[in-house]
């Protein structure tokens, strides 16, 4: 069996912290930050602590080597 690859995608998206959770950047700060409240734009910025349910696909499906 050929080892399995990491997806390129999910290695600039996500990382893990030293305890094996998945951290990652808040979604809705691409583009169109004219349209948002300074607000919203201050709220959304650094990283966050993925939810358990979505951070098992992420390390089973796109991070197995992790």
């Amino acid at each position: 069996m050929p080892k399995i690859k990491t997806k390129s995608g999910a290695k600039k998206r996500f990382s893990l912290t030293g305890s094996g959770k998945v951290r990652r950047n808040y979604a809705g700060k691409r583009h169109g930050m004219i349209k948002r409240t300074p607000k919203q734009i201050r709220k959304k910025r650094g990283t966050v602590v993925a939810f358990d349910g979505d951070a098992k696909k992420i390390k089973k499906f796109y991070l197995p080597n992790a």
